[in-house]
């Protein structure tokens, strides 16, 4: 009761008080903090997936600013020479005002990327942007299969399926790639598993029809079962450990991700940065309350 108390009132804290929890999960408000956390994480073997926070903006002159701010990133993070690709959430381009104008301004930060060999991963949202989402990708992936990817959430009943129907586009020269969350995003029984261990079950049933199909997986999670599970799929079907990779959040379960970074596998880590950041944080909390614990730890501890 004290967590989901906690987390009832974090929106409605100052937020030099959010930040003390905050810090730990978030690079920083600019590109600098950006750059110094991915050269941190290179250096510990760990690649990056560098994101800019805002979303669900309310005008099109949002939409080109974050463009803007996106070029500007890419174009910095590749003269720092980090180890790291790019990730973006649609509705911060427009998708929910304009559809055709947030493919615009996406497809121009994935050519910006492609131009240097890299690559952009379009996040998924919540349920009212699935099929948008999907739409965006199956575009962008007709011109630039090897530089964009996309995200799918094992909680979604739908997700398998989903898979299936974007079998069309995929290639052994250029296969797929799919960011495989839980899913974070309140949504109704009827169109999300609810319980933990079902949403681990679908999680590891679309994660064995990656590998049977050669698609490229980013296996995202902090959950010691999954993993343990990844492995053992990794095992069963022979896979080279340059055909999938774990992905992780900045901050989250780091014993964890070193235990699979030692293990000699492939590491990214999402690191969320930008002026935007009290949003994310609070989303994080509600998504986790148990999480409530580490805020009342900073506030004594570091505060």
């Amino acid at each position: 009761m004290i967590n989901q108390l906690i987390t009832k009132m974090l929106p409605l804290m100052p937020k030099k008080l959010v930040w003390i929890f905050s810090r730990k999960y978030i690079a920083g408000e600019t590109i600098d903090d950006a750059i110094r956390v991915c050269r941190l994480l290179n250096r510990q073997n760990v690649k990056v997936t560098i994101d800019l926070l805002g979303e669900f903006i309310t005008r099109l002159e949002e939409a080109t600013a974050n463009k803007l701010a996106y070029l500007d990133i890419i174009a910095r993070v590749e003269q720092e020479k980090i180890d790291g690709n790019y990730s973006l959430k649609p509705t911060s381009f427009g998708l929910l005002i304009d559809p055709e104008a947030c493919y615009v301004n996406i497809r121009e930060i994935v050519a910006k990327a492609a131009s240097y060999g890299n690559f952009v991963r379009v996040d998924m949202e919540d349920s009212q942007c699935t099929d948008l989402e999907i739409d965006l990708f199956r575009k962008l992936h007709r011109e630039f299969p090897s530089n964009v990817g996309l995200v799918l959430q094992a909680y979604m009943r739908r997700t398998l399926q989903d898979m299936k129907n974007m079998k069309d586009l995929h290639n052994s020269g250029n296969p797929l790639n799919f960011r495989m969350c839980k899913g974070i995003y309140v949504e109704p029984a009827a169109i999300a598993y609810k319980k933990y261990e079902e949403i681990n079950d679908h999680y590891l049933e679309d994660l064995e029809y990656m590998f049977q199909q050669g698609m490229y997986p980013g296996i995202a999670t902090h959950d010691k079962p999954l993993v343990e599970g990844a492995f053992k799929l990794i095992e069963k079907y022979k896979i080279p450990k340059n055909r999938y990779e774990f992905q992780m959040l900045y901050g989250v379960t780091p014993d964890l991700r070193q235990s699979i970074v030692d293990k000699g596998h492939t590491m990214r880590v999402y690191v969320p940065f930008g002026k935007e950041w009290f949003g994310y944080s609070t989303r994080r909390l509600k998504e986790n309350p148990k999480m409530a614990t580490h805020i009342i730890k900073a506030l004594f501890v570091r505060g």
